[in-house]
């Protein structure tokens, strides 16, 4: 368990990123960072700056533009003791490395026992207009490999608590990073226990008892307004927060289902094969006899991203869109 934790107030979700890595690796010195321009530069959105100077260059690596190489590299490294933290510049470049990561990491324990404590970090989603190359949801890619764990917070707190986790867990963790959340999303940092591994987690954000929200990363945060708004209607949203997606803690939902009778899922992602079709499988699978409705999904249409952004933001779920979801759910 670490000793080492950072206590500070109103920290911005890119700075308590930066704060874990900084003190997982004074803690640990088996923990070593890779990726692209990481090292002098800082990484792409400066989240490693300083790094190089304070931890060497054996611990802080560039990387060339090579995300297989990269991924497989790092695969071994974890499995000779080190914990390699890699930063994608962009979550969507991860599938250049995609073999590496599904077929040889995700399954290297059950082919040979060994553990592979590997963390890999996914800046992405939308709301900035970086195009179809830079904007991505791709969670579902990865939450479809058995030996992957998948983290999206949506609160600094959890981002510095759960990035912690990662490192400290034998099994690759995907760690996804919000880019609109950087710079806007502030809580406060406090002496909380940091687990050594990565388990489900669902949070209720508000309590409800008309209808349950389920939603992670930046999603949560328009779902929050969404029902400050639906709550001037009478209508009380209970609004539940995904931080990890696998695994998955679903007793939480299906005990708001069974108050509420009424369920709406939102994403980011695109609509088919998106993770709210799994989390409305299973919400049919358990718990079909307490819904008075079918689970509504309010996601991201089955579009690429484009870089204007009046036409991104036509199509990333809005207040209005979620409203319109939630009372589409409730009729």
């Amino acid at each position: 368990m670490p000793n080492n934790v950072t206590v500070e107030e109103d920290v911005l979700y890119i700075d308590a990123l930066s704060h874990a890595l900084r003190d997982e690796m004074r803690e640990d010195e088996s923990v070593m960072l890779m990726g692209q321009d990481i090292a002098g530069h800082g990484g792409a959105f400066k989240i490693t700056k300083g790094f190089l100077e304070e931890f060497g260059p054996r611990r802080v690596r560039n990387t060339p533009i090579a995300e297989s190489g990269t991924i497989g590299i790092a695969t071994g490294a974890a499995i000779l003791g080190e914990r390699p933290v890699i930063e994608m510049q962009f979550a969507d470049f991860i599938s250049c490395g995609f073999n590496q990561l599904v077929n040889v990491a995700a399954k290297m324990y059950w082919r040979t026992e060994c553990s592979v404590p590997l963390v890999i970090r996914m800046p992405g989603g939308g709301g900035m207009g970086a195009g179809a190359f830079h904007s991505q949801n791709v969670e579902s890619w990865f939450l479809h490999s058995p030996g992957i764990k998948v983290v999206s917070p949506a609160f600094s707190d959890d981002a510095y608590r759960l990035l912690r986790a990662s490192i400290n867990d034998p099994n690759p963790v995907i760690y996804f990073e919000h880019k609109f959340l950087y710079r806007r999303e502030r809580t406060d940092l406090t002496q909380i226990d940091i687990p050594d591994r990565i388990s489900g987690e669902a949070k209720i954000r508000r309590p409800g008892n008309h209808l349950t929200s389920i939603s992670w990363g930046w999603m949560t945060h328009r779902v929050l307004e969404a029902a400050e708004e639906m709550a001037k209607e009478g209508i009380e949203v209970e609004v539940i927060d995904l931080p990890v997606l696998s695994p998955l803690d679903l007793d939480p939902i299906l005990e708001s289902i069974e108050k509420t009778e009424h369920a709406a899922i939102t994403h980011e992602a695109t609509r088919t094969c998106g993770f709210g079709a799994e989390l409305a499988a299973q919400i049919s699978d358990h718990g079909i006899w307490n819904l008075d409705g079918p689970v509504q999904r309010i996601t991201y249409p089955d579009s690429p991203s484009p870089f204007n952004k009046g036409l991104e933001g036509d199509r990333i779920p809005s207040v209005d869109v979620i409203c319109e979801g939630w009372r589409k759910a409730l009729a």
